[in-house]
Parts: C-alpha cells; structure tokens; sequence
C-alpha cells in the first residue's frame, strides 16, 4: 500500500448524482472535496443504478454497475484493476447492492488489487444472518473502516469484533454556512412573521413524519403562527413499489386535522444551494425518524451544523437516556464548579463579613457611621 502522499488515482463506489438517495448526494460530495484537495489527483466514480437504462451522469462516473447483475459486479472489479488505481472509497449501505443483503458487492471487492476504504453508512446492532455475514466479509476485505459516530464504532467492536485500530471515526461533513437570523430566509418560501418547523430528505414510511403531524394540533393550539414544512420528493423506491400512497396518507391527516394552514409540502429535491435557504428559514428541525437501525443522519447533521435546534426521535430509546446522563453531568459539573469558586473566593477575600460585623452592621464597620441616627 503507497503512502497517503503518493495516492493519486482514487475511485469512488457508490450511488452517484443526479440519482435521488443521501449515499449519492454523499459520495458526489466526498469525490468533488477530495478532487479540490490536489488537482494532480484523478478521481473518478464507479455508480451503481436501480433503474433500466441509467442515470444522465457527469464525465467523472466511469463505470456503471447493474445492481442486480451479479456479472457487472465482476466487470466492474476488472475496469477498476485496469485503470492504475492507488485507492478505492467505498460508500456502503445494505440497500444499494444487488444480493442477499447486498452481497453481490463481495464479488468485486474481492477482486481489488487496490487497498480499500470502507465508510459504513449503516452498521446493525441486531443484524440477521446474510447481513451479519456480509459485514464479516466487508470487514476482512477493507483496510479502513469509516464510521460517522461513535455508538457505530462500539457496535462494530462488541457485535462484529472489529479491530479497533482499524476504524476511523469521521463525523459527517456539512455544508459551510453562515449562521444569520432564520426571518433573513423565510420571506422567499412564504413564511415570514411565523415560526418554522422543517423536515427535509426523501420520503418513506420509515421518516415518521405522520407521528410529527398527528402531534401539531397542540402545538397550533398554543402557537398558532406556527408552520411545519416537509421538503422532499418520495423516495424513488417508494414510488416504484407503492406510489405516492405515503404521501397522500400525510395530506390525509393534514386535512383530518384542518391544518392546510400550517402545513406546507415541498415535493421537490432540492440543490445544496435551496436546501440550505431552507435550513436557514428554520427556527425548529425535526427529526421523527422510526427505525433504530438508522446509525447517522445527513439531514440531521446539516441542520445541526446550521446552528438550528433539533427536535424529535433518532429511532433510538436509549439515547433519551444518554441525554439525560449528559444533562445531570453538565448539573454537576455546574455545582462543583460553583462550590469550587465561592471557596477559593471565600479563601482570598471572604463571602461572608465576619459575624461581629454582621451583628453591628456594614455602615459601622465598613463606612464608620451609622446610616440611621435612631437616637433622633
């Protein structure tokens, strides 16, 4: 394996843009910030598609493989092996392969020449047996493994047996914004004057966003500026497999509720350029996701990294615990700090005056003279 200084040629494998999913919006992202490092480095993407036919790409997608062609998986591996590569990034998520939990993928992983870099989108803490087995495999053949967050990095070591010194820990990027008032954005989507709750990405059973819509009546009751706004298209399976049944049901239960005025749908996918206009219009982010699996979020991490307050379930109990852990260390914290200061105060000036001065009182001892003449 070359040193990182000499890599010059690096393929990307993964979901790609224009493809509608957050691995192709992420992998699209990673190549074009690693190309803008050294523009001696040739970057280049190996896409997977869903559809018939393929996507209208950019240059910069070389190779496209089927996903349910176990054979294009191969000659993808031989394209990759033919082209001088020094490093392959590698963007996994179960879904996006062909196979039992994705396993066409090892057909060509294991083929490489070239070491490999795997960033672990998902990482299952109750994995079933193709799945558990896959990720054995993908570990065996990766020589990093990226993980986003730390619960992820615990798993793979206690669940997976990965090594520790094989893992990175990379928190997800986000877009470099400025953090101005959310009024300076709202006037352009409508909304100025009122307060904006926002749940952006693609839509899916698993988004939990009828939960979020069920519970805006009390909200509306107490506030009724309020305005939720749910941006995104449905999720192109989604819309293969059932149509656009998830979000009529959404629109169902706005009108069961009686609030078209409080509501208001985006059924769009929007560049990184409107997406964080959106972000900025917020004064609220919410994230009623349902499925526990889910081990990081993009959307999260962009309204987050915009400075916004973020509401509702990751999908995950036990982290309203670690919350509440975090809450009374910082309780604690505070008190000890506090106790620690008034003493070392108390040490070098005093808190109290003494309790002579107390009993015939500050004017006298500190001024020299009574405040009150009571004789008088």
């Amino acid at each position: 394996m070359k040193i990182a200084s000499s890599v010059r040629t690096i393929a990307f494998l993964g979901d790609y843009l224009p493809r509608k999913c957050g691995i192709a919006t992420f992998t699209s992202d990673l190549l074009g910030a690693v190309a803008g490092l050294d523009p001696k480095d040739r970057c280049f993407a190996v896409s997977v598609n869903d559809i018939d036919g393929c996507y209208e790409y950019p240059d910069v997608v070389r190779f496209q493989i089927e996903e349910q062609d176990l054979s294009s998986y191969r000659r993808a591996a031989d394209f990759i092996n033919t082209s001088d590569v020094d490093l392959v990034s590698l963007q996994h998520e179960f879904g996006i392969f062909g196979g039992p939990a994705g396993s066409h993928l090892l057909a060509l992983l294991s083929e490489l020449k070239a070491p490999i870099v795997t960033t672990l989108h998902t990482v299952l803490s109750k994995p079933n047996a193709d799945q558990h087995r896959v990720m054995q495999e993908l570990l065996t053949l990766s020589t990093r493994l990226v993980v986003m967050t730390e619960r992820a990095q615990t798993i793979l070591q206690e669940i997976y047996q990965a090594p520790p010194a094989k893992i990175d820990l990379i928190p997800h990027g986000i877009p470099d914004v400025p953090f101005v008032p959310s009024d300076y954005y709202k006037d352009q989507f409508g909304v100025a004057g009122r307060k904006v709750l926002l749940t952006f990405g693609l839509l899916s059973p698993n988004k939990g966003i009828e939960h979020a819509l069920n519970a805006l009546p009390d909200i509306v009751a107490e506030f009724p500026d309020v305005v939720y706004i749910v941006l995104g298209a449905t999720h192109p399976h989604e819309l293969r497999a059932r149509g656009e049944t998830y979000r009529l049901g959404l629109e169902a239960i706005v009108k069961k509720h009686k609030l078209e005025k409080n509501v208001i749908f985006h059924n769009r996918f929007v560049e990184l350029k409107e997406l964080t206009e959106f972000i900025g219009a917020a004064d609220l982010y919410i994230t009623p996701y349902l499925d526990e699996a889910q081990i990081t979020s993009g959307t999260l991490a962009y309204a987050f990294g915009a400075g916004k307050p973020v509401g509702g379930l990751d999908g995950h109990w036990g982290q309203i615990g670690n919350q509440l852990v975090g809450v009374l260390i910082a309780w604690g914290v505070a008190l000890a700090g506090t106790i620690v200061l008034l003493k070392i105060v108390d040490l070098l000036t005093g808190v109290r005056v003494p309790e002579e001065h107390e009993i015939q009182g500050l004017d006298v001892t500190q001024h020299g003279e009574e405040a009150y003449n009571l004789e008088a």
